[in-house]
């Protein structure tokens, strides 16, 4: 009997141990709240000038912070390693599914291993090193509500967003191995590699003018690369990634009326937009990153300026070119009592033709009833103005109704809780 008691007792001191040296925290964040949202379109095209408004409002969510349920946990392995993973879904607290059923449910999920004073490293679905460095600079902290040129998004109602965040820059991609390094000399490095190679025997079927091809190459590849700087109250970060999608010709037809039979197959199609983390369509995807912060102690100021480039495989004259600036500071009024301002500059070519400058500014306001619970307002607007498009695609004319120019004003009231 006593020795049973012993050996009962010897094994809760080594469960105990082992528990003392793992842990495993649930948490999340969920965000409601009251946005509206106001556009406007205006275009001439061959059937004359056209004019689009459309207005919304509704008791929507994730407006200041996207909403989202998560699990993450480290084991110390001894002699300074340990282990680490992620698991992070996100969620659409107002809809039918309230976990995100879209491309942006899996947020995150990876695992890895750490070593005090070395660095880390880690693999799975993660965010690329633009995203993290864009995260610590950014004056709205990446928001959801329309205003930047950085992290470009527009909330609207029924549980979703009808954002194009991947505009500006890639924010998460799967297969990716991720290393940082530790701090040293105020000098911190990041470095990603996502690889996720497809080769299968390629079949090609030809009927009239119309070449089918199937099969071949899916290769999704890219790394990325980043430096930060801290000193005292000064920051800086500079990013550069890039991604390649290469696949095999899909369809050519050299027939028909619109434009798109007439584009080089793999015209310009990034990929990894909205958040998702698919790959493009036969592209470069070059993106650069670089910002800095100053704290002042009343107040925080940001710059920061980004440029992405996306070129077709098979001819690079046919690009996609993205580049803004934006500046903005972030301060606490009073102790419960916290706001922010930014405003911001671009610049859209494509095809080496077609052009549109676009502005943006936003001011928004965080009203804090604890360390995790705060109630905000957000107001922004974004515009998009002298816009052209090439007269002709490959000799074949590409006269349509598109937009010259767009605006957009989005706002949001509501309250936010993180556990």
């Amino acid at each position: 009997m006593k020795k049973s008691l012993f050996a009962v007792a010897a094994l809760s001191a080594i469960a105990g141990s082992a528990q003392a040296q793992s842990s495993v925290t649930v948490y999340g964040l969920m965000d409601l709240g009251y946005v509206g949202y106001n556009t406007r379109q205006a275009g001439q095209g061959t059937g004359g000038n056209t004019v689009n408004k459309t207005t919304g409002n509704a008791f929507s969510s994730s407006g200041e912070s996207t909403s989202r349920l998560g699990f993450k946990g480290t084991e110390d392995l001894g002699g300074g390693a340990s282990a680490f993973f992620t698991v992070e879904l996100g969620l659409t607290p107002n809809n039918q599914q309230s976990v995100n059923s879209g491309a942006t449910q899996n947020r995150q999920t990876f695992v890895g291993l750490k070593k005090n004073g070395i660095g880390q490293f880690a693999l799975g679905t993660q965010y690329t090193v633009v995203h993290n460095a864009v995260a610590a600079t950014d004056p709205g902290q990446a928001n959801n509500i329309a205003g930047n040129l950085i992290y470009p998004a527009i909330t609207e109602g029924q549980g979703g967003q009808d954002n194009s965040t991947g505009a500006g820059y890639t924010i998460r991609t799967n297969n990716q191995l991720s290393l940082n390094s530790e701090t040293f000399a105020g000098f911190k490095a990041n470095a990603m590699l996502v690889m996720n190679n497809k080769n299968q025997n390629e079949t090609i079927v030809s009927a009239g003018t119309t070449t089918t091809t199937t099969g071949g190459l899916n290769n999704q590849n890219g790394w990325g690369l980043g430096l930060d700087y801290t000193f005292k109250n000064f920051y800086a970060t500079a990013n550069y990634q890039a991604l390649t999608s290469k696949q095999s010709t899909q369809t050519v037809n050299t027939t028909g009326t619109t434009i798109a039979t007439y584009m080089p197959v793999g015209a310009p199609t990034p990929g990894y937009a909205g958040a998702s983390s698919a790959g493009g369509t036969n592209v470069q995807d070059n993106q650069w990153y670089v910002a800095a912060t100053y704290d002042f102690g009343i107040l925080k100021a940001y710059a920061q300026y980004i440029t992405r480039k996306v070129s077709a495989q098979q001819n690079n004259s046919y690009y996609l070119n993205r580049s803004a600036e934006q500046i903005g500071v972030r301060s606490f009024i009073t102790p419960t009592i916290e706001a922010w301002v930014s405003g911001g500059l671009g610049r859209y070519t494509g095809y080496g033709s077609n052009a549109a400058n676009m502005t943006a500014w936003q001011i928004g306001s965080n009203y804090w009833l604890s360390k995790r619970t705060n109630l905000y307002a957000i107001y922004g607007q974004a515009g998009t103005s002298n816009a052209t498009q090439p007269t002709s695609i490959n000799g074949v004319s590409a006269a349509s109704t598109n937009p010259v120019s767009s605006n957009v004003s989005n706002y949001a009231i509501g309250v936010r809780h993180t556990f």
